[in-house]
């Protein structure tokens, strides 16, 4: 199948997730990866969790205002919902020695992984991972369209614009069970 690219950034499907993990050698880069993945964050907002772990009480990532920066966003702070895997995930992101790298590093090591599995590369982008999290939401979860785009910090427009009409199969929605299940 042809990759999925919304607006020149690509989504992946359950399968080139896993595949994509399988080129990622170094642990704290595939924690950090998950991390992304399974809390749907902006980047910058991963790297200020970081510097600030108290947001993360165990349950769910509240962003205050100072982590929300971007100058379009929808709400001034938000509460990002996890599910078990994600909480898991998020805490042993919390426990790592390093921070993220900078954009352009991380957006290199994502094309390279890919290259190193034979994953087709184009559109990988640091946007990727928040841009497929909430793709699979809204197609696994249609009925929680709210509670997810205020989890991502979007609109219900936003949402129906950019993650509805994703080309996803039954298969796709078999493998995201493994990475939603329990979200809500």
């Amino acid at each position: 199948m042809r990759p999925i690219l919304v607006n020149g950034t690509r989504i992946f499907r359950p399968c080139e997730a896993i595949h994509l993990l399988k080129g990622i050698r170094k642990r704290r880069h595939e924690t950090q990866f998950k991390a992304l993945l399974l809390s749907g964050m902006r980047y910058v907002e991963a790297q200020r969790l970081f510097m600030n772990p108290e947001w993360f009480d165990g349950q769910f990532i509240h962003l205050p205002s100072m982590a929300v920066k971007k100058s379009k966003r929808k709400q001034r702070e938000r509460w990002i919902r996890l599910n078990p895997l994600g909480r898991e995930v998020v805490r042993n992101f919390l426990e790592l020695n390093s921070n993220l790298p900078t954009w352009q590093t991380w957006g290199e090591n994502l094309r390279r992984w890919a290259k190193k599995t034979g994953l087709e590369h184009s559109g990988l982008s640091p946007k990727t991972t928040r841009k497929t999290w909430e793709s699979w939401l809204v197609y696994y979860y249609p009925d929680k369209l709210t509670n997810i785009v205020l989890s991502q910090g979007h609109t219900v427009l936003t949402a129906i614009q950019h993650y509805i009409n994703m080309p996803f199969t039954d298969d796709d929605k078999n493998g995201m069970r493994e990475f939603v299940e329990g979200w809500i």
